[in-house]
């Protein structure tokens, strides 16, 4: 598939939610504290239900694969809360690859939970009429809407935020159309790395292109506002010395730019999903800002609020955990999350004490979490009949250990110190992963060309890949290590001979 039609919808789990609002207070000092909303500045304690106001979303699910269940869940579960807010399914634009609901490994066809005990998030949101990639058990005739299957692509993607249709190719049509008084709310689930997620063309200094374009296209007295909430492993690259203080856009990822994110409610792993359940429903990152959302009153509850219980949640209530961050403009992080993803009426009369959503359901214990990369393996390590696919990927995962290695080795030295430097360096806080982004794609594009993709797993080492570019490395030096790293006879190749 050319670059042009790249998927976003592919292997992935990248999670990553905008919200884009086109009217922003008046500026106010400080952030707002885990108080009232009631305290907030008049000036934006907005009504969400002004009729000169509209609220717009964009939910992606950047994976596909049965075995990576919970992103598509994670966005189910998001538009949920988007309908019971009061958002209009035409102003909800979805994408989704919608090969789980009714897969032949399902245990519940033609529907998703997100969480142990959940009740169905599949139910109402906009499907896809057929997949010819695809297996499935059974698949009603649903007609097409928004963007399924190859119809998940990157340029779609930058197309809908910009409200560019002349730029789409298939899928509904619909964009972001918004208005001078309009909020904007994107949420994204896919494979994290640093500087991309899974999809081969969506690069962070792109990202930051489309949101730049975004924000100096506005014509409007206010300029328009983003608001993010990424989760992804080392989704802070996404960010970190890239999106500039003073633009209206203000963004959480789900780690920092050096570690993993989390799945969750993933087999033998406390909370457990149902027995029938041979993969992860969830993540953690994701289904604390969700489920937060399932119970609060959102026009009582800012921004920063539901970050200080995200971070909490996701840093602290887990055996393992990843850092909530904030980037951008920090003076949006005082708007009310009803701006955003609407209000539930019947939430009005939340207080933590009646709350039935979180951990309170269960024992009180530690719950365990897995790590976003390995949990893709979940599903496979549960079925014998997959044995072979399972060796095949421990296979794929040898081979991109082994090429980087070498590769590192062949440009940096034999000695095993200086290559292991190079893989693992992390610039410091508040620099850019690369500074030369076309060499970083450059270089990406040349090691997959001479040794095979990345895929979810061989994306951790795209730091790597950054790090070669700071360092000066060119395509010429990458092609030429790494075809001598992938002519190489494997171990695998070696122990059968």
């Amino acid at each position: 598939m050319s670059s042009r039609s790249s998927r976003v919808c592919g292997y992935g789990t990248f999670l990553f939610l905008i919200a884009l609002l086109s009217s922003i207070a008046q500026s106010q000092e400080g952030i707002v504290n885990s108080t009232s909303a009631s305290n907030l500045p008049s000036s934006i304690r907005k009504d969400s239900t002004a009729a000169e106001e509209k609220q717009w979303a964009v939910l992606v699910a950047g994976s596909a694969g049965y075995e990576n269940y919970r992103h598509q869940a994670d966005v189910c579960h998001a538009y949920q809360i988007l309908k019971k807010g009061g958002l209009k399914d035409e102003n909800i634009v979805v994408f989704m690859y919608d090969d789980i609901a009714f897969h032949v490994d399902n245990p519940r066809p033609g529907t998703i939970i997100n969480k142990p005990f959940g009740h169905d998030v599949y139910a109402g949101v906009p499907k896809r009429k057929s997949n010819s990639d695809v297996i499935f058990s059974s698949l009603p005739a649903f007609d097409l809407k928004d963007y399924t299957g190859d119809n998940c692509t990157v340029d779609n993607l930058f197309a809908v935020l910009l409200g560019n249709k002349s730029a789409l190719t298939g899928g509904s049509g619909k964009v972001i159309d918004s208005g001078p008084n309009d909020n904007i709310f994107i949420y994204y689930a896919d494979h994290g790395a640093p500087g991309m997620p899974v999809g081969k063309d969506l690069y962070a200094k792109d990202l930051i292109e489309v949101l730049k374009k975004q924000q100096e296209a506005s014509s409007y007295k206010s300029m328009v506002g983003t608001y993010f909430y990424l989760e992804a492993c080392e989704s802070g690259t996404m960010f970190e010395g890239l999106l500039p203080s003073n633009w209206s856009i203000y963004a959480i990822t789900a780690a920092n730019g050096e570690e993993s994110s989390y799945g969750v409610y993933c087999p033998e792993f406390y909370p457990y999903p149902p027995s029938e359940f041979s993969t992860c429903l969830g993540d953690i990152f994701s289904i604390s800002w969700m489920e937060d959302s399932d119970v609060h009153d959102t026009s009582q509850e800012t921004l920063q609020q539901q970050y200080e219980v995200v971070r909490r949640r996701t840093g602290f209530d887990y055996e393992e955990t990843s850092h909530v961050m904030q980037y951008g403009n920090m003076e949006l992080s005082k708007e009310l999350l009803s701006l955003y993803i609407g209000t539930n009426a019947a939430n009005d009369n939340y207080s933590s004490g009646n709350s039935t959503n979180n951990i309170e359901e269960y024992p009180s214990r530690i719950p365990r979490a897995f790590d976003q990369r390995e949990a893709t393996l979940l599903h496979f390590l549960h079925k014998v009949e997959a044995h072979r696919e399972l060796v095949g990927i421990h296979s794929h995962i040898r081979h991109v250990d082994r090429s980087i290695n070498h590769i590192a080795a062949a440009l940096f030295g034999d000695h095993e110190n200086d290559a292991n430097a190079m893989i693992n360096f992390v610039r410091p806080s508040g620099q850019p992963l690369v500074d030369d982004w076309d060499c970083f794609k450059e270089l990406v594009r040349a090691y997959e060309k001479q040794c095979g993709g990345l895929s979810w797993y061989g994306k951790k080492y795209t730091r790597a890949i950054a790090n070669m570019c700071n360092a000066g490395i060119n395509v010429e030096q990458m092609i030429g290590a790494a075809t001598g790293a992938c002519s190489l006879p494997s171990k695998d190749e070696t122990d059968r001979n």
